[in-house]
């Protein structure tokens, strides 16, 4: 299994330095081509009148449509020399679904994050709570100031569920050029060895796709997300893989969750998969 198609998406917004960066450093790694896309939705036009109504889209479409030149200008500046392939794409729609929808094309879909933004325009930028639901393919988190994804040592957040086996399976290309991962399940019912046995499989099923692995089961002791982060720092890995957890979308993302503390609060690359 390698990543042979990324795709890239950019913000008209906020910067795209970090993801492009890294999308052209992952395409040389994996000799992948590379596909950007950005998308956002015109102006609404409901309190104005037939002619205004018009000539505000007309305004708003070539103002968009300027800007996405602008983008695509910059992406392939950045990545012509990197990958096997160039793509663009790009549309008036919104974003997320336009994402969701473009991304049977890839393998991998690189997002930003911007860990000092809560508010999302949907009509402005990708939802990645909405997008790891949607996308059927797995979904790298970029944080805006980061500068390289070594991916060296790579912590696997595990629990038992539909989710993380497939986030494991989907970071294998990852794993298997990686010289660590260790494997960790927080262990929230106080049953350790229960937890230890889990682990234990997962590390055994790694090895088989050689992949160099460990395990280990901390009690929990704080939110899962920042015991991951924590765990992250100190064995110095630049990447967390994890299952994108939601039987409600709504609770997960809105209310709060362990998704969504990786996506918006963790200061290093997630790879999500739903």
């Amino acid at each position: 299994m390698m990543f042979k198609t990324l795709m890239v998406h950019l913000d008209l917004d906020h910067p795209n330095d970090a993801r492009i960066k890294i999308a052209g450093d992952l395409a040389e790694r994996f000799s992948a081509g590379v596909i950007g896309i950005a998308s956002c939705l015109d102006i609404p036009t409901a309190f104005a009148d037939g002619y205004t109504a018009s000539l505000l889209i007309e305004q708003e479409r070539a103002d968009i449509e300027g800007r996405f030149k602008e983008a695509e200008a910059r992406f392939r500046a950045e990545i012509r020399d990197r990958a096997k392939f160039v793509e663009w794409r790009s549309a008036i729609v919104q974003p997320t679904a336009y994402v969701a929808a473009e991304a049977r094309a890839a393998d991998l879909v690189i997002l930003g994050t911007n860990r000092h933004r809560e508010i999302l325009d949907p009509s402005r930028t990708v939802d990645p709570g909405e997008l790891v639901n949607w996308v059927g393919r797995p979904v790298l988190m970029v944080p805006q100031e980061v500068e390289r994804l070594e991916a060296k040592t790579i912590v696997v957040a595990w629990k038992d569920t539909r989710e993380a086996r497939r986030a494991v399976w989907d970071a294998l290309p990852f794993l298997q050029k990686a010289e660590k991962t260790i494997v960790v399940e927080i262990d929230e019912s106080k049953d350790p060895t229960a937890a230890q046995t889990r682990v234990d499989d997962v590390v055994a099923w790694l090895k088989r796709h050689d992949v160099s692995a460990t395990s280990t089961v901390p009690p929990l002791v704080d939110a899962p997300a920042t015991q991951l982060d924590t765990l992250a720092w100190e064995e110095g890995a630049d990447l967390i893989v994890a299952g994108a957890y939601g039987h409600s979308r709504l609770r997960e993302w809105v209310l709060g969750g362990v998704t969504r503390d990786l996506i918006m609060r963790t200061p290093r690359c997630t790879l999500l998969a739903h």
